[in-house]
């Protein structure tokens, strides 16, 4: 049965029939979704993109370098904000759909999307998600890291690691002329054997020309369904992984309706990374 009957690819009027025209139109008269011509990046893009890339990781280099207990998160929008501002980029997140900052600080059970604040103060044992997107002469590019705040538990030490593995099965199982199913299936698989819930309720995106683009990149799901990755396209990966159930909730104390938390208030860890799928597999632009 086929899955879609949506007709993404086009042929250019005018244009001969292209090596990659024909390997799309056969996958999409099998009913598989394709993406359309626009998610192909140039090669102009890409190395936009792979610009924009550089600053963002170095966001995050600076944070791993200075992020200590006692700090509070506001401390931490400030280097993020001081950094991609003094190279030349712009923060994507500040001002995006009302969110108030440059970074998302995501601590314990908060999932993603955390809005720094100077009394969320880091205390030995915490573990904590940044995650940032940075625009460079108009192009993004989108990551995050796990932080644990001295000590923690063996628990949490666990889930971090877990979750870090996660994303490197999923950049795995990311094959060109595969699907992004086959990324969510290979998650989901790892996470299970921990009795780790996935989070279904946020996914990874297309990003490149714009914050959030297609395909949707779940990190559960099954082998051989959704959009095909075809060489060319910029995603990312970004398993959100949780100690206890998959389920979340908006924190109805945050102002801002931004907040996602574990619905039973345990711990959650996530790793993202801004992929480029080329002939032989993924390529990481930003991490």
């Amino acid at each position: 049965m086929a899955q879609h009957k949506k007709k993404n690819w086009r042929l250019l009027p005018g244009q001969p029939l292209t090596e990659l025209d024909k390997r799309i139109l056969a996958f999409q008269e099998r009913g598989k979704l394709v993406p359309s011509r626009h998610l192909i990046r140039s090669a102009e893009e890409i190395e936009g993109i792979r610009r924009s890339g550089v600053v963002n990781t170095g966001v995050l280099d600076e944070v791993e370098r200075r992020i200590h207990a006692g700090m509070n998160t506001l401390e931490i929008d400030e280097i993020c904000m001081e950094y991609c501002r003094s190279h030349g980029a712009t923060p994507a997140c500040l001002g995006y759909e009302g969110f108030p900052k440059s970074v998302c600080t995501s601590i314990n059970e908060v999932v993603c999307h955390g809005i720094p604040k100077e009394e969320d103060v880091l205390e030995e044992g915490d573990i904590i998600n940044v995650d940032f997107t940075t625009i460079l002469d108009g192009y993004y590019a989108d990551a995050s890291r796990m932080f644990v705040i001295g000590k923690t538990t063996p628990e949490k030490e666990q889930l971090v690691k877990v979750a870090k593995e996660c994303l490197e099965i999923g950049a795995e199982a990311a094959k060109p002329w595969g699907f992004v199913g086959d990324i969510g299936f290979a998650i989901e698989r790892h996470a299970k054997k921990y009795h780790y819930g996935v989070v279904r309720d946020l996914c990874g995106h297309g990003v490149g020309l714009k914050f959030h683009e297609e395909p949707d990149v779940p990190h559960f799901g099954k082998k051989g369904h959704g959009m095909l990755l075809v060489p060319g396209m910029v995603f990312t990966i970004e398993p959100m992984i949780n100690m206890g159930s998959w389920k979340v909730f908006i924190d109805e104390g945050d102002p801002y309706g931004w907040e996602v938390i574990t619905d039973d208030e345990l711990p959650s860890a996530q790793w993202e990374h801004t992929f480029l799928m080329t002939e032989h597999g993924v390529e990481i632009l930003s991490y």
